[in-house]
Order: C-alpha cells, then sequence, then structure tokens
C-alpha cells in the first residue's frame, strides 16, 4: 500500500467555548481572505490540502495543537466565516461533522443551483470520497466528519475525518480536484494517522480481483491507489515540548518580536508602535498566510501565536488575539480601498522573520519563552476551558439551565 501521508490525532472530547469559537471565525475569515487577496482562491484550496499547512492553521487560532478537534473546529469556523460571505470571496463549505455530513449533496445542489456548476456531478464526486476512505480502505477509521469546500470556479477540496475507537485516534484524509485527474490514478492529496499493521486496501492496484468483487457486490467503481506524500506525526501527549517546535523559526519569531531594533522595523511595516507579544503573533500569522509549504514541518510552533484553549502550550491570550484580529482587518480594509502598504506588511514581516533565521541563527531558549508566556498570562487575559468551568462550579446551579450551556461547537 502507498500512503500519501500518516500522523497521529488524538482522539479529544469536549467543546470550543464561545469566546474562542467567535474568534476562530474572525481570525480564520481573516487568514483566508489575505491568502486569496495574494495568491488566488486556488491557493487557499491547495493550503487546505496541505495536512502540515492545515494543523498550523488551526494552531495559529488557539485551537489545541495536535488533538482530533482541530479539524471539526477549524472547519466549523471556517464554515460560520466564508459561507456568509460566498457572493465576495466565492467560497461555500458543505457538510460536517455527523448528522451535517449527510446533508452535503442536498448542499452541493443548491451551491450549484447558484453558481451554474453541475450538482448532480458534485454530489456524486462527495459520496465517493467518502466511499473510497470508508469503505474502500479497511484501516480501522470510520467516518465521522466529511467537508467539502467548493469555489464558484468549479475548483473544491475535501476534508474527512475517521476515528478508531480501540486506538483513541482519529484520521484525516484530504482530496484537492486538481490533484485528481480521475478516482482511478493517485486520488489523494494527504491522509493522516498511525500506522496499524497490516492494513486492507480494496483500491490498491494488486487489489484487482477483489476490485472485480466488490463492483459486482456494489456496482460502484471503487478503483484508485493512494499517492506518496510527507509524513506527519502528532504525538500523543498534550504538552508542547521543545522537540516539537524548530527552536531556529520560533527563535526568529522571538527575536523580531521582542529585540528592540528588530521590534521597531516590524511595527513600521504594519502598525507604528506595536507591542512586542501582538508582533509575535502578527510574525506566526504572516507565515501562514505566506510561507512555503517546508515551513509547516512542526506545525506545533505556531501555537506561539494564540496559545490554546487547554492551556497548551499556555492559555489564549485574548488582548493579543483581539489586537492581531484589529490588524488583520484594518489591513483589509485598507486593501478593499486601494491603500494595499498594510496587507503587503505582513508579506514583508515574513521576509524579515526568514532573514533572522537565515542571517542570525538564533535558537530559542524553549523553557525560558515558555515561562514568559505562563507569567505573563495574566496581564494579556489569559483563558482556557478549565477557567470557564471553575467559573461555572461557583454558580448556583438552576434547574430549569443546563450546568454547561452549548456554546461553542463539539471537538470530537
Amino acid at each position: 500500500m502507498k500512503r500519501s501521508g500518516t500522523a497521529d490525532l488524538p482522539l479529544h472530547g469536549g467543546r470550543v467555548p464561545q469566546w474562542l469559537a467567535t474568534r476562530m471565525t474572525e481570525l480564520g475569515t481573516a487568514i483566508t481572505e489575505q491568502i486569496v487577496l495574494h495568491y488566488g482562491p486556488s491557493e487557499f484550496l491547495s493550503r487546505l490540502s496541505d495536512p502540515f499547512w492545515f494543523q498550523a492553521f488551526g494552531a495559529v487560532m488557539g485551537m489545541d495543537w495536535h488533538s482530533s478537534g482541530i479539524t471539526t473546529s477549524v472547519m466549523g469556523a471556517l464554515k460560520r466565516g466564508l459561507n456568509p460571505r460566498l457572493s465576495e470571496l466565492g467560497f461555500q463549505i458543505c457538510g460536517g461533522r455527523g448528522r451535517h455530513s449527510k446533508r452535503t449533496p442536498d448542499e452541493l445542489r443548491d451551491f450549484s443551483a447558484r453558481s451554474g456548476l453541475d450538482g448532480n456531478t458534485l454530489a456524486r464526486t462527495s459520496r465517493l470520497t467518502a466511499r473510497i476512505d470508508n469503505n474502500a480502505i479497511a484501516d480501522g477509521f470510520q467516518l465521522y466528519l466529511h467537508t467539502f469546500v467548493i469555489h464558484t470556479s468549479g475548483e473544491w477540496s475535501v476534508i474527512q475525518q475517521g476515528m478508531n475507537d480501540a486506538t483513541g485516534l482519529a484520521r484525516r484524509y484530504h482530496w484537492h480536484s486538481p490533484a485528481v485527474r480521475d478516482f482511478v490514478h493517485d486520488p489523494h492529496t494527504a491522509i493522516l494517522g498511525r500506522p496499524q499493521g497490516e492494513i486492507l486496501n480494496l483500491v490498491d492496484s494488486r487489489a484487482t480481483s477483489a476490485q472485480q468483487a466488490l463492483l459486482t457486490i456494489a456496482g460502484q467503481p471503487v478503483q484508485a491507489s493512494i499517492d506518496e506524500a510527507r509524513r506527519l506525526v502528532m504525538p500523543r501527549h498534550h504538552d508542547v515540548r521543545a522537540e516539537d517546535v524548530d527552536l531556529k523559526r520560533l527563535g526568529a519569531v522571538l527575536a523580531v518580536a521582542h529585540e528592540q531594533d528588530l521590534r521597531d522595523f516590524a511595527s513600521l511595516l504594519l502598525v507604528e508602535g506595536l507591542g512586542p507579544r501582538t508582533l509575535q503573533s502578527l510574525a506566526l500569522i504572516a507565515e501562514v498566510v505566506h510561507g512555503a509549504p517546508s515551513r509547516f514541518s512542526d506545525p506545533a510552533r505556531f501555537s506561539w501565536a494564540h496559545g490554546g484553549k487547554d492551556g497548551h502550550p499556555f492559555p489564549v491570550p485574548l488582548k493579543t488575539y483581539d489586537e492581531s484580529l484589529a490588524v488583520l482587518r484594518r489591513s483589509l480594509d485598507a486593501t478593499r480601498l486601494g491603500h494595499t502598504e498594510k496587507s503587503e506588511g505582513f508579506r514583508r514581516l515574513d521576509k524579515l522573520t526568514r532573514a533572522v533565521e537565515q542571517n542570525r541563527d538564533p535558537l530559542a531558549d524553549f523553557t525560558a519563552a515558555l515561562e514568559h508566556e505562563r507569567e505573563i498570562s495574566p496581564s494579556l487575559n489569559g483563558r482556557t476551558v478549565f477557567d470557564d468551568r471553575r467559573s461555572a462550579r461557583r454558580k448556583p446551579a438552576d434547574p430549569q439551565l443546563p450546568l454547561f450551556p452549548a456554546q461553542g461547537f463539539d471537538t470530537t
């Protein structure tokens, strides 16, 4: 069996609280708009199909950097942020988790009625990608999430995820239409999951007899082989450790944000007088927008932008998060009016960070950097889901209401 990529995604339950869900929607939409502005909609769909970039994207948004919930939360945030702006950006995200995935064909037909595309073909494509990953590859993972990202040009990307209750792991599958010439040759962009030993692959080119038997029984053409791609392995430990991060790359970000001369120059690229902590976040956001694929080999590093909802590597700094969003909004608003200086400032900030990395050979002191973030967390309104639970326990329970109201969205 040829794999297109593998990674561990530990299964984590829980919900994304509303205070983070709202911010993830705003930040995810703003980053998408920046990518489309500079590189076009096709590039955004291509990024979604890259497992390393996708993991970094979720981490920079303040979601847990390695768990299965990153898929559900990122796609939920994008669906809420991009679908209302279909006429402007051209994207619609169909499907989702559980029962929402079953609505994908109808949502695609509705989209096609407005865009002039062939809705029945798109619906068949949706069903076929799900059938191949869920039924044709017997790897022990059952799909529970299916999202179809379609642009008015007809280009699409599919992201779906399965779980294996016995191992406590999830596997994510990526598809991208330009990479799929047909469904019988190298269809996948990536498959993520821990190797489970020998896997029965009914779409392997050597399984012709099994394919024919399946075709006879099911009456559907399930023939393909899985492409090779980069390998992403996510650890089970929840905390971020030094070995999870490229310390030279992190060192460059910290140098640009915290060394006086570099900070003064970097702030001038965006908004004069930006504080060091906001610059740190913006430098990592700029890399998500402008970085080459090779830059995302250590997605845990991007959790240094806005922490994580469970406090790893540190609580989500809401003050910094909101300042980062404000800079992004001002940049996009100015660009819509024809003033591109601030939008180009993000590109120049990314170049500055890479130049520091190459010319100064910085190396972050991981322990000191982590201690600093946790020390300043209270001053930045650092928050985690555990704070919400402690607050809820201090309040008297109302028998008319659930103790934990249905806010945010399920991340399982």
